[in-house]
């Protein structure tokens, strides 16, 4: 029975270290330049909330009536109110109303970008205080603050 040959080392074209690229030396008092990152651009979510962007053509056809045109007006204002009042109360104690009529006390933080969650900290509840929270804006029914 004749003996298989085993197979030996590698060859150095072969071998892992041989797709990588060397470098040679920068000549003295050369800097190697870094390359400058790229920012990624990140469109707002579209108004059906899957797509990124808007489409070309909302806004530019006016097909609206008079009450739609006012009551869009109405709600851009009730918005810009809404999270003018949300960049006033960043830092200030803040007293919540939760539901089954529970009264907690806190110094608020900030919300995200949905505004769906409010983050606090020394959060005073009837059990104790919280160091840090994250309070769910569908368990709020009401909040205040003094200006």
């Amino acid at each position: 029975m004749p003996e298989k040959e085993l197979p030996g080392p590698e060859p150095a074209a072969k071998s892992r270290g041989a797709g990588y690229r060397r470098e040679a030396p920068l000549p003295a008092g050369e800097a190697r330049q870094i390359p400058t990152p790229v920012p990624v651009i990140r469109l707002p979510r579209g108004p059906d909330g899957t797509s990124r962007g808007f489409s070309a053509t909302r806004g530019r056809e006016r097909t609206g009536s008079a009450s739609e045109v006012a009551e869009q007006r109405a709600r851009a204002a009730l918005r810009e109110r809404y999270l003018r009042s949300i960049l006033a109360m960043v830092g200030r104690p803040v007293h919540f109303t939760l539901h089954e009529r529970v009264q907690v006390d806190a110094h608020f933080g900030a919300t995200d970008l949905d505004v769906a969650n409010f983050h606090v900290s020394q959060l005073q509840t009837p059990l104790g205080v919280q160091g840090e929270a994250l309070l769910r804006c569908a368990d709020i029914i009401s909040y205040s603050f003094h200006l």
